[in-house]
C-alpha cells in the first residue's frame, strides 16, 4: 500500500490473456482500461502479467508457471495488496488462485466494476441496484468468499435440520436478493408513473461509453450542474433536465456509461435506468473520438442498445473531444500500415458521415466547439417528432429558420 499525506492507495497487479479471440494489441487496450478502472477505485497499478493461451485455464485462469511468476513477484514486493484479473473468474478459479497465492486480495474485472459502482452510487435507488448486482455476483462464489453471513439474522432457531453454514448463507443471500428485487420493482413502478406524467414531451437520451463526456455535454445543453469528472462511471444516477432550443422544449436524460465486458448482473439490476433510454424518442450517442478504440466503444454501446431494444431509435452521433484528437502524418517512404494516429480528423469525419448520414456532428464539449451545429441537429430531429404529436405548432420550423437568417 502507498500512503500519501492525504490518501492511501492500494497497490495492484493486473493479469490478462492473449487468446485466438484477443490478440496482444487488444489485450493491451483492455489492460489500459482495467488500469483506469483500478485508478478510479483507488489503486495504483505496479505491474502487468500476460500469457498466451488458447483458452483460460479452468483451474487458475493462467497456467501454473505464470501463477508461480506472479507469486514470486508478490513475495518480492510486499507492498502489493491485490491481483486483478481482466475477466470474470469462477468460484473454483478464485478458490484455487487463493490457495496458490496467499496474503493478497484476488479480484476480477466484474468485482472491480461492482466496487466502483458501490462507491459512486449516491441515491437510494442506485445503491439498491448496485447491492442487488453485488449479491447476484456473490451467490455462486460464497464458497470462496464465505463470511458467516448467518450472524446478520441470528443463527439460533433459524437453521434447518442438517443445514450447513454455507447453505444458510446461500439462503440469506437469496432472501436478500428477493427483498431487493421487490424494492426495485416498487421504485420501478414509481419511475414508470413519473415517465408517463411527462406527457408527450419529446425525450432525448444521452448514451455512450463511460468517460466520453456525456455529463459535461448535459451541463452545456441544459445549463445545469450535473457531476462530471475524468473518471470511469462518474455518473450512475439518471438525471433528467428540461431543455429549450429556440422555442422547442424537450427532456434531456443523462444515463450511466457503458463499458466492454459489462457485468451481466449490472445490466439486469440497472434495467430500470436503461428504461429511460428504451422510452426515449431520440438518442444522442456520444463518442470520444480521441480514444484509440473509439470504434470498439461504438460497437459495445450499439450492442447494449440492441439488447435493451433501443437500437432502432433516431440517433445523432456526437463525436466529442475533437480538441484532444492527435494526428501524426506518415512519411512518404513509410510503408507500414496506418494506425489511428495516422488518419486525419477530416478523414474520420467523411467516413462516419458516409456511415451514419447527416445526423453526425464533431464537437468539443469542454471548449464549446461546434455546439451550435449540435443544437441545430437536435432541434431538427426533435421538431419532427414534436410536429407529429402537436401538428398545429407550424411556427417551430419557421422560427428556427428565421433565427438562422
Amino acid at each position: 500500500m502507498i500512503e500519501t499525506s492525504e490518501v492511501k492507495y492500494e497497490c495492484a497487479v493486473l493479469v490478462g490473456l492473449i487468446t485466438p479471440y484477443q490478440d496482444e494489441r487488444k489485450l493491451e487496450e483492455y489492460l489500459d482500461e482495467l488500469e483506469f478502472l483500478a485508478q478510479t477505485a483507488g489503486a495504483v497499478v505496479v505491474a502487468r502479467f500476460r500469457q498466451r493461451l488458447d483458452m483460460p485455464n479452468p483451474r487458475t485462469f493462467v497456467g501454473s508457471g505464470k501463477i508461480e511468476e506472479i507469486k514470486r513477484y508478490i513475495e518480492e514486493h510486499e507492498e502489493v495488496d491485490c491481483i486483478i484479473f481482466d475477466d470474470e473468474l469462477s468460484s473454483g478459479q478464485l478458490r484455487n488462485i487463493g490457495r496458490e497465492i496467499t496474503g493478497v486480495k484476488i479480484l476480477d474485472r466484474t468485482n472491480l466494476i461492482l466496487d466502483i459502482f458501490a462507491r459512486r452510487a449516491q441515491t437510494s435507488y442506485a445503491r439498491t441496484q448496485v447491492e442487488l448486482a453485488q449479491y447476484q455476483y456473490l451467490l455462486p462464489r460464497l464458497t470462496h468468499m464465505w463470511t458467516h453471513l448467518e450472524r446478520q439474522r441470528g443463527g439460533i432457531g433459524l437453521r434447518g435440520p442438517g443445514e450447513t453454514e454455507i447453505e444458510t448463507d446461500r439462503r440469506i443471500v437469496r432472501d436478500r436478493i428477493s427483498l431487493l428485487r421487490e424494492k426495485l420493482s416498487s421504485i420501478d413502478r414509481q419511475m414508470s408513473t413519473q415517465r408517463k406524467n411527462r406527457g408527450k414531451t419529446v425525450r432525448v437520451a444521452l448514451v455512450g461509453y463511460t468517460n466520453v463526456g456525456k455529463s459535461t455535454l448535459m451541463n452545456l445543453l441544459s445549463k445545469s450542474d450535473v457531476f462530471a469528472e475524468n473518471k470511469l462511471f462518474a455518473t450512475l444516477d439518471t438525471t433528467v433536465r428540461k431543455v429549450v432550443i429556440a422555442n422547442l422544449p424537450f427532456l434531456l436524460t443523462d444515463t450511466v456509461g457503458f463499458i466492454r465486458k459489462l457485468p451481466t448482473e449490472l445490466v439486469e439490476s440497472f434495467k430500470s435506468t436503461l428504461d429511460e433510454v428504451r422510452e426515449a424518442d431520440v438518442v444522442l450517442h456520444v463518442v470520444d473520438i480521441s480514444h484509440p478504440s473509439f470504434e470498439d466503444h461504438i460497437a459495445a454501446v450499439n450492442g447494449i442498445l440492441k439488447d435493451i431494444g433501443a437500437s432502432d431509435k433516431p440517433t445523432i452521433m456526437v463525436f466529442n473531444k475533437i480538441d484532444a484528437y492527435t494526428f501524426v502524418p506518415k512519411d512518404d517512404d513509410d510503408l507500414t500500415e496506418r494506425t489511428r494516429e495516422n488518419i486525419p480528423l477530416e478523414e474520420w469525419q467523411r467516413t462516419w458521415v458516409n456511415k451514419t448520414g447527416e445526423n453526425t456532428v464533431f464537437i468539443s464539449a469542454v471548449n464549446r466547439l461546434n455546439i451550435e451545429e449540435l443544437r441545430h441537429k437536435i432541434y431538427d430531429v426533435a421538431a419532427q417528432i414534436h410536429m407529429q404529436r402537436f401538428p398545429y405548432n407550424d411556427f417551430l420550423f419557421e422560427y428556427y429558420n428565421e433565427e438562422e437568417n
